[in-house]
């Protein structure tokens, strides 16, 4: 029986969503209690590899089972097994072909920023001081959307030879307390540490360090070394995966 689990989890403790030898990652809580409930080794294949510090709040996996588990037993043993870092939040069975990843047609991503000090979602949030320009950040990510090589945005180190996505959104929207941000972004797929990248250069513009124009330029090198550092990791969740319906 093949699984599709919806899952949340806070990546501060976490090495990233891939299994790393001597490492704790999401991957390899969630294979080990399902090993434990199924009593037999058990794969558990994400929609995308979150980095170490990156958290979710909407991960899709799947992951092959045998029949017969009640799922509603199984979502509430695997919440017991794993640590409080890692929420199941729905557990359904798929049809026997779904892959998480190969099938997922968009992910989202939102990094949560603030222009003021935080002390309750520290972990989760950057505080940016001084304020950077909202709005010709905004004028940059304009240039990002459609399709395009971003392999300017992908880490030199990447395996990934195909650097070709398409983002659909890409955009700082206000969130209700004054002060907060979030960077929303919505691509059929990204490449390694690509929006921590995206994020790190808009800030330089953010900052009058780039001009909001610059960006055609910086997608065309095709080089990683003109963009921007990459942002801190805390501020990036995974908001949720679409796949096709009907």
């Amino acid at each position: 029986m093949r699984l599709w689990l919806r899952i949340e989890y806070d990546g501060t403790a976490f090495a990233g969503w891939q299994v790393q030898p001597g490492q704790r990652t999401v991957q390899g809580d969630l294979e080990a209690a399902l090993r434990t409930l199924a009593g037999q080794a058990v794969t558990v294949v994400g929609s995308g590899r979150t980095d170490a510090g990156v958290h979710a709040r909407g991960q899709v996996a799947h992951a092959d089972v045998p029949d017969g588990l009640d799922l509603v037993r199984l979502r509430h043993s695997l919440n017991a097994l794993t640590g409080r870092d890692v929420a199941v939040l729905e557990v359904a069975e798929a049809d026997p072909v779904f892959h998480a990843r190969y099938d997922a047609r968009r992910r989202t991503y939102r990094y949560h920023a603030s222009t003021d000090p935080r002390a309750l979602d520290r972990a989760t949030r950057v505080v940016l001081r001084p304020a950077p320009d909202f709005e010709r950040m905004n004028a940059a990510a304009r240039h990002l959307l459609g399709t395009h090589d971003f392999n300017t945005f992908c880490r030199m180190q990447s395996e990934t030879e195909n650097r070709v996505c398409t983002l659909f959104a890409a955009a700082w929207e206000p969130e209700a307390r004054p002060g907060d941000w979030a960077f929303r972004v919505e691509g059929d797929r990204f490449l390694h540490g690509m929006v921590r990248a995206i994020v790190g250069t808009l800030l330089l513009v953010g900052q009058g360090r780039l001009d909001p124009d610059d960006l055609p330029r910086l997608i065309a090198a095709r080089d990683r070394r003109v963009a921007g550092p990459a942002a801190p990791a805390h501020g990036l969740v995974l908001e949720c995966v679409a796949y096709e319906t009907g």
